[in-house]
């Protein structure tokens, strides 16, 4: 009896030994990838479906067989919209999770946060938001839209006829940096377009600010000085009481059209939108681009959402920030398989001129040089059921400036990528 106990029990513990090397074995054949999104704060409103977006595309990855017959792995941190946060947990992921690869940030202060972390130990960010430009890191790919791709046209077709001939411009935006250098930029491009200073009105609220009763009175006081346009810079859960309060106080866009740069179908989701029809947003990307890829696109993601459960999978939506995570992960992959390797330095080597067939229905196409996406422009109409209707886009995708022209000394700076310290 005792001998056929320990037979059993030599049995029992070398099968458990087995499945612990099997286990080992089989984490040391994934690839980590590491998703730095804000899943609480006041950000999560835009960043959470950023990481299942992320997930939905590793999920799609393995499922043809990985990057270099190994699968990925995510690995997921919530720096809670805390920036100093950001930085930490960027470190975590490349110094105790060894990813190879981070996808994350969106507002510029998260990813200023980290970008001294990644330059240090040389890791890979993917960074999917629309932005201020000013910045070309060797450590960073950019897959959002620099001012060029996004901030400059969106204000030239407000200034057109099809796009209601503005003359006075309110620029209202969250007080951090992506804002407030995209308004310096804007200030001087006005400026080269005829636009004076007191036609030109810039006003800055906290993260998180929901009281909007005041800014949206002294709007239609501007607007009374000339053909107004409101170009809006606002970012994560304060666009809610924003546009709630603008439909309060009856500003409808025939008046005084607001444009948005940070407000996309999943800002939309939580707002009745009947009262904001025909307001603007610049994207590279909208849910309701009509093209095959688009199609596909979206039906995997509202099928993830279902399969997942994810909160309001019922009416689960695409953006462009999901476009670009989506294009950027995939561009990625194809560079490591180029490479054969997740080495940074080779990696880098394998992204320059990566092309990727989107959803947005364009081929895109990584810089060779400046690590900024060649990218189209479209200006989209809010509906009644929260879409978008393109009312005007670029014939094909634009290079990224990410130096703009419209900032004294930026023609003498280099057009690759070069560390920021």
């Amino acid at each position: 009896m005792k001998r056929r106990s320990l037979i059993k029990a030599f049995t029992l513990s070398a099968s458990i030994a087995a499945m612990g090397m099997a286990w080992t074995v089989q984490a040391a054949e994934t690839i980590k990838v590491g998703i730095l999104h804000s899943l609480s704060g006041t950000m999560a409103i835009s960043e959470t479906s950023l990481k299942d977006m992320a997930l939905m595309t590793i999920d799609e990855i393995n499922a043809k067989g990985g990057v270099n017959g190994k699968k990925l792995e995510a690995v997921v941190v919530d720096p809670a919209s805390n920036w100093p946060l950001f930085a930490e947990k960027g470190r975590q992921l490349l110094t105790q999770d060894k990813v190879a690869v981070v996808f994350g940030c969106w507002t510029s202060v998260s990813r200023k946060s980290v970008l001294p972390v990644f330059e240090e130990l040389n890791g890979l960010l993917f960074y999917p938001v629309q932005y201020e430009g000013e910045e070309m890191s060797p450590n960073v790919f950019y897959t959002g839209a620099a001012p060029n791709q996004q901030a400059i046209p969106a204000v030239e077709y407000l200034m057109s006829e099809e796009g209601g001939s503005a003359k006075r411009y309110f620029l209202l935006g969250t007080d951090y940096v992506y804002p407030r250098t995209t308004n310096k930029i804007l200030r001087s491009f006005l400026h080269s377009k005829g636009v004076a200073d007191k036609d030109i009105e810039e006003v800055y609220t906290p993260f998180g600010h929901s009281d909007y009763q005041t800014i949206v009175a002294n709007i239609k006081k501007f607007s009374a000085g000339g053909k107004t346009a409101v170009i809006s810079t606002v970012n994560g859960d304060s666009n809610v009481p924003f546009y709630k309060e603008l439909a309060n106080q009856g500003l409808k866009a025939t008046d005084v059209p607001v444009v948005a740069f940070s407000v996309g179908e999943e800002e939309l989701r939580g707002i009745d939108t009947k009262p904001l029809i025909g307001n603007l947003a610049a994207w590279n990307y909208f849910e309701s681009v009509d093209n095959p890829a688009n199609k596909k696109f979206v039906d995997a993601w509202k099928a993830y959402a279902k399969a997942k459960n994810l909160p309001g999978a019922d009416k689960a939506v695409t953006n462009d920030p999901m476009e670009a995570t989506y294009v950027g992960i995939h561009m990625w992959a194809q560079a490591v398989e180029k490479a054969k390797s997740t080495d940074v330095d080779k990696v880098r080597e394998a992204l320059a001129g990566q092309t990727f067939a989107a959803p947005s229905g364009y081929t895109l196409t990584m810089d060779k040089t400046n690590h900024h996406l060649h990218k189209p422009v479209m200006i989209g109409e809010i509906q009644a059921d929260g879409q978008f209707n393109v009312v005007w886009q670029t014939e094909g995708p634009i290079r990224a400036q990410p130096w703009s022209p419209f900032i004294a000394g930026n023609d003498k700076k280099p057009d690759y990528a070069v560390k920021s310290n």
